[in-house]
């Protein structure tokens, strides 16, 4: 049985970053119901231990599933995805879609044969990150940095916040000084709230190192998901929901409008 054309995909992220992910599917689905959960309470998830997260984030998607009957849901969260996806993918009775840092497209695009790996300390040390570099990038030097700062200056920048240059160039140098990073001339975006700061970024690897990240390879395995599925005929204004967390408040609703959000809760 098709869903009903009201029923939502559900987004959830630590934080802000899975909106770099929603952003690319509402081109390609401008209609679909959309329910974004950042789970603030939870912030930041690099810094987790693995137990931790592969308990929190089940039951907390299992609570917002029952509550908004997605059609989908979308872990927009490589930390997430990296640990907890297959307990979530056992614990839902529904289609998930997880996100995996771009390294198969990196090694793809390498000329020097030098990719950095750029993401939360919890996910550049997982054995799936080992795993895609030894399937993927075979002959490759594949250099890892966990920087737990860009995401803390991504949510800062959506807040309309000055992002510290500091932040940027320390997470760039992690990469650089290790051996072979002057070669580097792809840089794997391994956090959804990293292309937030792609312009920062940018500028700091240079002209010559290219970024890339997932997102609009998430966005369309969504829409192949639901593919033959029935959406509303116009787009209604989408919800966020944050949870409860005194020291991160939501942030402003400006800054969510751009990306389709009409309405913040909190649970």
């Amino acid at each position: 049985m098709l869903p009903a054309p009201d029923a939502p995909i559900l987004f959830f992220d630590s934080g802000l970053g899975g909106l770099t992910v929603l952003g690319p599917t509402r081109v390609l689905l401008p209609t679909a119901p959309i329910v974004y959960a950042a789970d603030y309470a939870g912030l930041p998830y690099g810094e987790k231990s693995n137990e931790e997260l592969a308990a929190r984030v089940p039951a907390l998607l299992g609570r917002l599933a029952e509550r908004y009957q997605p059609r989908l849901a979308v872990i927009a969260c490589n930390t997430a995805s990296t640990i907890a996806l297959a307990h979530v993918r056992a614990a839902l009775d529904l289609p998930i879609v997880g996100t995996v840092p771009a390294i198969k497209p990196a090694a793809e695009m390498t000329r020097s044969g030098v990719i950095g790996v750029l993401g939360t300390e919890a996910t550049v040390r997982q054995p799936y990150v080992d795993d895609l570099s030894a399937r993927f990038a075979a002959g490759k030097t594949v250099l890892r940095h966990g920087s737990p700062g860009l995401v803390t200056g991504a949510e800062a920048k959506l807040r309309g916040e000055v992002v510290d240059p500091e932040v940027i160039a320390r997470a760039v140098a992690g990469l650089r000084d290790q051996p072979g990073g002057d070669a580097m001339d792809v840089v794997v975006l391994a956090c959804t709230h990293f292309p937030l700061l792609q312009n920062e970024l940018q500028v700091a690897v240079g002209p010559n190192v290219r970024l890339i990240d997932g997102a609009e390879g998430i966005a369309r395995r969504i829409a192949h998901l639901t593919e033959g599925q029935r959406w509303p005929v116009k787009a209604s204004p989408g919800i966020a929901v944050f949870t409860r967390s005194e020291n991160n408040p939501p942030p402003p609703l400006a800054a969510l409008m751009p990306y389709g959000i009409g309405t913040i809760e909190t649970v």
